[in-house]
């Protein structure tokens, strides 16, 4: 991943950066392996985004009409 600096505009950099990594999903994988995740509660964490998402994907199509 590459950001250029402008203008030595170091601070603007970071805030991109930040952006370009919260969108990859890098600090949210970090927060995951920060400690051991048993293989049935990694199950169950991930059934519930699953449904999640597909509840969020349904308001958004019952939104549209």
């Amino acid at each position: 991943m590459r950001v250029s600096v402008r203008d030595n505009n170091v601070d603007q950099a970071l805030r991109i950066l930040k952006k370009k990594l919260q969108r990859e999903g890098v600090f949210r994988e970090m927060k995951l392996r920060r400690c051991f995740e048993k293989p049935c509660e990694r199950k169950a964490r991930e059934k519930a985004e699953s449904l999640r998402r597909s509840r969020k994907l349904q308001r958004k199509k019952s939104d549209r009409f």
